[in-house]
């Protein structure tokens, strides 16, 4: 019996591109690992940061840190100091391969939201080979301590608002218990083990309950599989923090475009505290506080959470570097404007992304 008549040409024409694909990711995984003689095997070493990805660099499989941005003029620059950049471009997203500041990168741009942050990082870690991720960008103000232009590296990142809506502020109980939602295959945030309080709007008639109760999310890998984990806050990476605690950027108090644009108080970088993410652009003072009295947040954005969720599932290490733009839901448009409109937003967190390869190239190199 001959082969065409085992599988007949319609099933062929779909067997042939499927073969091929599988083809090229094998001859691509390869080309980039070393000879199994060069070393023990995977299952013999210790586990390592970026193991769990080996195998899956289906576009280069060069060791390198990702860096994601979600704004487009600070991946610019970095991209326009890249030695040796190589264009990639998957699905209409365009990653930059090359090296940056001696350390072997790929750059992309996120787009905004938690939903284009998930796509594009796991779309980066299934192409390339990476062993470490950076987040950096522009975020809003939580702690008023804060300045804008400060760039922000907080230890920790959560999503508040993945939340129980709930009909008032009576701790949920839709499994039999007040706080019990495990019926429904969902947690509540909790400290000292009681749920964090719903928000409230507040009122010149008192407050408002809107019955809005923090979450954790559920998230699965292979060291807490099969039966995965709830998390509230994923932490960043104490070898990176660590390096970034001890770098000293020049950040600059007037942008580059038009140095007659300047904040008022001298840009700093501060380390530690936790980060916030979301699906909503936050431009309501009242919710800002809320989320600084329950959750002390440093910060806030709609990116970063997201990348958290996805390193950690794939248990790549990551960090991220935020660089202030105001006050989320605040009111001082000419302090936003100096920030954005003279370039000072780009410039101050690409110094501060670019100051940590320098370092973390440094003491890669100590004997």
């Amino acid at each position: 019996m001959t082969f065409q008549r085992l599988f007949p040409r319609a099933l062929m024409a779909r067997l042939v591109p499927a073969l091929a694909l599988l083809l090229a990711a094998a001859g691509c995984a390869a080309a980039g690992d070393p000879p199994a003689a060069a070393g023990p095997s995977h299952q013999a070493h210790a586990e390592q940061p970026g193991d769990k990805h080996r195998g899956r660099c289906l576009t280069d499989c060069a060791e390198r840190i990702g860096i994601v941005s979600a704004f487009g003029a600070e991946a610019d620059i970095l991209v326009a100091q890249t030695l040796r950049p190589r264009t990639h471009v998957i699905n209409g997203n365009r990653f930059t391969t090359g090296t940056l500041k001696g350390v072997p990168v790929v750059i992309v741009l996120s787009g905004v939201s938690i939903v284009n942050s998930t796509m594009v990082t796991q779309l980066m870690l299934d192409h390339f080979r990476i062993e470490r991720l950076i987040m950096s960008g522009i975020s809003g103000g939580v702690n008023p301590a804060h300045h804008i232009g400060d760039v922000l590296v907080p230890e920790k990142w959560a999503m508040p608002l993945e939340v129980y809506w709930n009909g008032n502020n009576s701790v949920p109980s839709a499994c039999g218990t007040p706080g019990d939602l495990a019926c429904l295959g969902l947690k509540l945030a909790t400290r000292d083990g009681q749920p964090l309080p719903g928000y409230s709007i507040p009122t010149p008639r008192g407050a408002v309950a809107t019955g809005l109760f923090i979450r954790e999310t559920y998230v699965l890998n292979g060291r807490n599989a099969p039966q995965g984990e709830f998390r509230l806050d994923y932490p960043v990476d104490a070898a990176m923090l660590r390096v970034a605690r001890s770098i000293k950027p020049q950040l600059e108090r007037c942008g580059p475009r038009n140095p007659q644009l300047c904040v008022t108080v001298q840009p700093q970088l501060k380390a530690g505290g936790r980060g916030v993410s979301g699906p909503a652009f936050l431009a309501n003072p009242d919710y800002r506080r809320y989320l600084y009295d329950t959750l002390q947040a440093e910060t806030i954005e709609m990116e970063t959470a997201a990348l958290a969720h996805v390193a950690y599932a794939n248990q790549v290490p990551y960090i991220a570097f935020r660089s202030l733009s105001d006050l989320a839901g605040g009111d001082d448009f000419t302090e936003v404007g100096a920030f954005f409109g003279s370039g000072l937003a780009e410039a101050n967190a690409s110094a501060v992304t670019l100051a940590f390869l320098e370092a973390w190239k440094r003491q890669a190199n100590k004997p």
